[in-house]
């Protein structure tokens, strides 16, 4: 009979793969969200009047609360003793701040207008948007680690289910940007739900009012669904004293806290010095994972933000406040970009199915080497399809065919190596912090420093880089090109190949685990 090493008594059954697909399930409510954002919000900003260089700083407030809100959402969901379980309560309040921020995005326009905004000066909606985008992010930030680290307590130490679980997650994201990005791309959201248009909220603000609203119902029935999959077991520091480690060998021996009272009263230490502690004692594989980590994220944002802006503005050719044919073409370059977005989600789910198998065959390392391979030689295809769309007349004129083909191309092959991105490193860090017995939910805090520092890193630095070599988005991915290529490197050399899945068919739940 198979016997839990910690408690004497018989190990459970692995938690089906229904349930994990049912938590992951948030992913397509958070991500219809933020497809939005990529793909409204930033063309939107600029019609609001914030000028491009100043619209890339609005985009600090994901990282930031990222630096700080997941860590600690973290920290406090692996003590957490509510009756409800450690990581549900923190989905719930996540999504429900999701909600508040969404609302306040939705109906900046209409917010600022009734405090004393006129139809072509909008200080007030756009102190009201800033404020709900910061809400929204923090609120995200706050959803998801704790969802992240659900799936890796019920995934224990099967690297297999591990991954499983991770490519459930990226498959829902897959999901909830199709849907997110082909409702930005619809263009007649007004006529359907004709209340959102107001005085102060034209066409375009009623479009994305009216897609804020749908995400609200998404989150609603995606939320209801994960928190509703499984119990948790209501956890207690005093329960979760043995934990399973593994010897010298290999061998799984149980590990007697002897130091019962120093860990008390680590436990009640501030937040800061934990997690420096959990800094201190990453295991090196984990450093390795974190630079190739933020090496990836460095290449990707310039894209994710100003994706739809490259379209509307390099391939298009277009002015979000210029003259009219201008604003026109930048509209339709927006919404093209929409269109390539979603084509990037199709392929995004489709190689989320995959990653299991190729993680298998390719071993993970490898598998990161080729998605930022690919991200480096799509990235320097944007170059070549800018410089021929700058060749064309200076006439407002829809690019040709084939240079809208070409760059819905490079949206569609990006989908590829995104899936890895968004499943593989986390992974990762469930294998390589697994054995050291610690809460999930702070490694997935950690892990995310290294993508948020990255988002830090672009958004201050995007603007006034693209400003120094004449303005536009090229500048800026050039440079995540490099530094695609320098983290493909980094993957291939640094990263160590994870140890062989351990032979068992019943789930070793880690101390972290929550689950009765």
């Amino acid at each position: 009979m198979n016997r839990d090493l910690r408690t004497g008594g018989r190990l459970k059954s692995e938690v089906p793969l229904r349930t994990l697909a049912r938590i992951a399930s948030v992913a397509a409510g958070v991500q219809f969200g933020w497809a939005l954002q990529l793909s409204l919000l930033t063309p939107y900003v600029q019609v609001l009047g914030i000028s491009h260089t100043w619209a890339s700083y609005i985009w600090l407030c994901g990282p930031i609360s990222g630096m700080f809100v997941q860590p600690l959402v973290g920290y406090y969901s692996d003590r957490c003793e509510s009756p409800w379980g450690r990581r549900r309560p923190f989905i719930f309040i996540g999504a429900a701040h999701v909600v508040v921020a969404v609302m306040l995005i939705g109906f900046s326009a209409d917010i600022g207008y009734l405090l004393g905004d006129s139809l072509t000066s909008r200080p007030r909606a756009i102190i009201i948007f800033v404020l709900g985008f910061w809400l929204l992010d923090l609120a995200n930030n706050m959803l998801q680690g704790p969802c992240r680290a659900l799936l890796a307590d019920l995934s224990g130490r099967n690297q297999r289910r591990t991954r499983s679980a991770n490519a459930f997650y990226s498959l829902f994201m897959a999901v909830g940007n199709v849907l997110g990005f082909a409702t930005g791309s619809f263009s007649k959201w007004y006529k359907v739900l004709p209340f959102t248009k107001t005085e102060a909220c034209d066409v375009s603000c009623s479009n994305l009012k009216s897609a804020f609203l749908i995400a609200i119902i998404i989150l609603a029935i995606t939320t209801f669904l994960s928190v509703t999959a499984t119990p948790e077991k209501r956890w207690s520091q005093a329960e979760s004293k043995p934990i399973l480690r593994a010897n010298a060998s290999g061998e799984k021996i149980i590990v007697e806290d002897d130091d019962n009272e120093q860990e008390d009263e680590e436990i009640q230490e501030a937040f800061i010095w934990e997690l420096f502690s959990a800094f201190r004692d990453l295991p090196r594989p984990m450093w390795y994972l974190l630079v190739t980590t933020a090496l990836t994220w460095i290449a990707w944002f310039p894209f994710l933000l100003f994706d739809t802006d490259w379209m509307g503005r390099e391939v298009y050719r277009g002015e979000p406040s210029g003259p009219g044919p201008f604003s026109s073409l930048y509209d339709r370059g927006v919404r093209a970009g929409s269109l390539g977005l979603m084509l990037n989600s199709l392929t995004l789910g489709v190689t989320s199915l995959m990653i299991e198998y190729m993680s298998r065959k390719l071993g993970p390392k490898l598998l990161l080497a080729l998605a930022n391979t690919i991200l480096c030689i799509s990235l320097a295809c944007t170059v070549l399809i800018t410089k021929a769309a700058e060749s064309l007349s200076n006439e407002p004129s829809s690019p040709p065919t084939t240079l809208k083909i070409m760059a819905l191309l490079v949206f569609t092959v990006l989908g590829a190596p995104l899936a890895v991105t968004y499943s593989v490193p986390f992974a990762l860090t469930a294998t390589f912090t697994s054995s050291a017995g610690g809460g999930q939910g702070l490694s997935m805090g950690v892990l995310n420093l290294s993508i948020v520092i990255p988002q830090i890193i672009v958004s201050v630095g995007s603007g006034p880089w693209d400003a120094l070599f004449g303005g536009g988005n090229l500048p800026a991915f050039v440079l995540g090109s490099f530094s695609a290529l320098v983290g493909g490197i980094a993957a291939l050399l640094l990263l160590p190949t994870p140890p062989p899945d351990f032979p068992v068919p019943r789930l070793l739940r880690t101390r972290s685990s929550p689950v009765p």
